[in-house]
This record gives structure tokens, sequence and C-alpha cells, in this order.
């Protein structure tokens, strides 16, 4: 950081010029051409949207190194920064998205770096979110001298590096999760004995809910499909959640949720708390752990054991097909020692207080920081 530091007091130490960011690049929008969905021939080049690559298909309109920045749609962070992309190679671009290359004296990957923090929540109108030319045009740029601009590019680069050495050790991570899980869950052999889910116990599921009986606030959780295992969708008073779950099935602390719709075989440890679960699309089965282990029967339902039919519109497990998955039977030391080297490889991809998505989270962080406090000028000013 000293280089940076030494080479803005040499370079600008009263301030850089701001200028338009169409004086800054070439903007290349005119170029862009949509292609509908149903006639784009599938291929190998990438086809940007407003948010990044929406498709592949056959052919392409640019090649070279480019920023895209979404124009309408999803144009815009949380933080109220525009939506930006480093694109390079050949790519196709569609209107969704505006398009700038590098001209002499303004480097584009600092460009890049430059957008991520310029606040456009008041640059963005319409029903449909929209940055219009005019005022993409008119971003304004700190611009100091471009070795000034090189040298910062390749501090944030850096952290760019690190955080994608360790996306990339994530993706690996997670295939060596799967191929592990895959390999101790469903053993093919002679010699391996199996079980069927409607050995060890029955389908069980919550009493069904009325619209009538919920509301947007309330006592207790009310979960269905979609916002299985994220936030609630609804709640019920306590007074209906207290009848039901004497009078009809509830699962125990530890049991294990499944969603049967949707997205199959969805998976969720039950913690105890108090909560409700939509009927027949959120099932468990009773089990008393005498033969299987509920976790381990959590990392089991992750191999997607389960025959369904593609019947109807939305594919579902049905109670017989969900009795019928046949689980491996090991003894209960060998499924403890099993469940005990998944949760190793569990809580490195998915732990987000200590695993690697806890490291990426923090390279962002600082990349993030470092890129805010070194993009961060004072306006020169001419007397």
């Amino acid at each position: 950081m000293s280089k940076i530091n030494d080479l803005i007091k040499e370079m600008c130490p009263n301030g850089v010029e701001f200028k338009k960011l169409e004086d800054c690049c070439n903007i290349l929008d005119n170029k862009r051409k949509p292609i509908s969905k149903g006639i784009r021939e599938m291929g190998e080049y990438p086809y940007y949207g407003a948010n990044g690559i929406q498709d592949y298909i056959s052919d392409y309109i640019f090649d070279g190194k480019y920023v895209l920045v979404g124009e309408d749609g999803s144009v815009q962070t949380p933080n109220g920064t525009p939506i930006v992309n480093w694109a390079i190679g050949k790519i196709w671009v569609n209107n969704h998205a505006h398009i700038i290359e590098e001209i002499d004296g303004v480097s584009l990957r600092y460009l890049y770096h430059y957008l991520q923090i310029v606040d456009v929540k008041d640059l963005i109108h319409g029903n449909i979110p929209k940055l219009n030319q005019s005022n993409f045009r008119n971003i304004k740029i700190a611009v100091p001298p471009l070795e000034v601009q090189e040298e910062i590019v390749k501090i944030l680069d850096k952290f760019g590096e690190l955080e994608a050495e360790l996306e990339a050790e994530l993706e690996a991570r997670k295939s060596q999760y799967e191929f592990w899980r895959g390999k101790l869950l469903n053993i093919e052999n002679s010699n391996q004995q199996y079980i069927t889910l409607g050995d060890i116990g029955k389908v069980c599921m919550c009493k069904r809910i009325m619209k009538n009986e919920t509301s947007d606030s309330g006592d207790v959780p009310f979960y269905k499909i979609g916002t299985f295992g994220k936030q609630a969708d609804a709640y019920i008073s306590y007074n209906i959640f207290n009848d039901y779950k004497k009078r009809f099935s509830y699962p125990k602390k530890g049991e294990i949720l499944v969603s049967c719709s949707g997205t199959i075989g969805r998976t969720v440890v039950f913690d105890g708390n108090d909560a409700y679960f939509q009927d027949s699309n959120i099932v468990w089965l009773g089990n008393d752990e005498r033969r299987i282990l509920n976790k381990f029967l959590y990392y089991f339902y992750q191999t997607s054991p389960w025959n369904i039919s593609d019947g109807g519109t939305i594919k579902r497990l049905y109670n017989n097909q969900f009795i019928s998955a046949k689980v491996p039977l090991y003894s209960l030391e060998e499924q403890k020692r099993i469940v005990s080297t998944l949760e190793r490889f569990d809580k490195l991809i998915n732990d987000i207080s200590e695993g690697l998505p806890a490291e990426i989270e923090l390279r962002k962080k600082q990349y993030e920081y470092y890129r805010n406090k070194l993009l961060n000028f004072e306006e020169l000013y001419y007397e």
C-alpha cells in the first residue's frame, strides 16, 4: 500500500479530475442485439443480460475486453450501486446491459472497480427499474493518472484472485463431498444389506392448515414448500398450534424434514423450535433410530434415491415412492463414522462462520474495504 500512497502524493496530491463516463470509454450500446429465448441456438458463447450470463449460444457479436452494466430490470445491488460484470473474449450482449470498452488514458479494469462504488439510486427510474442512456453516460468518474489507476487495479485484482482461488477450492470440495457421500451411501455390491424406509418407520406430515387459519404475523411460523428451511411463509396462532400438535402428527427434535414437491429431497434437521409445516409437501419419517440414525438419513436423502414419476406439471414424491427407497444397512457405529466424515465436509463447504464460505466472505469484505478506500478521491478544482 505504501507504493500507491507515494504515487498519489506525487502525482495527484490535491485531488483528481472527475469526468463523465462517456469521456472515459467507448459506449457500444448501439451494437447490442437481443435474441428471444425461443430462437437462440445453444453453443459455447456467453449471452449476457442485465445481471450477467443468461445463456450460451452459437454466435457472438463482440470479441475483446468489456465492462457490462445493468440497464433495466436487475440493475442495482442492495447498496444502490450498479450491477457490473467483467466480460472477456467472444460474447453476445442483449439490450438490457450497457457495454463499454477501453480508450487511451483510462484503464477499463479501473472503470470496472470504480463503477461498483457509484451510487445510482437517484438515477434509476420507472416501474421496471432502468438506468437510461443519458444518466449512464453522465456518471461521474474520478480519473487519476494512468500509473495510479494501474497500481490500484493491481491491488484490487489481487483480492479478486484470492477470492477466485477460494471459490475454486470450494467447488472442488463440493465435488469431493458429493463423491464421498454417494460412495458411502449408495454401495452397490452383492454383500451389502439394504432396508427400505418403509421398514424403518412411517411417513408423517402435519395436519392441513387452511388459508383462513394463517396470517402475515403471529405466534408460530408456518412453512410452505417455497419457504422450507428459510423464512416463514405465514403464521398461525398458539391455540391452533397446540391443538394440532397434541392431536396430530408432529416431528420430534432431530427428525429430518423432506420436501416432496418442487425441489424434491431438500432436507432440514428439525431443531425442535415451535413451527408448523405444509402437509404432504413437507414430510418426515417417524423413526426411533434403533436401526438407522436420523443424521444418516439426512445425508442419505441428499443422494436423491427416489423413483419419481414424471406425471403432472410439478414433480411430486408420493408416500409409496418415499417408503420404497432402499437404504444401505450399516451398524450404528458405522453410521456414526460415516456421518462424522460427511459432517466435516459439510462444515467446510457450508458453514458461514468457519468454513470456506466464511473465508470467501472475509475476502469480499477486504476487497470492498480497500476498493472504497483506494477510490475515494477528492475532486481537483482549478482556480
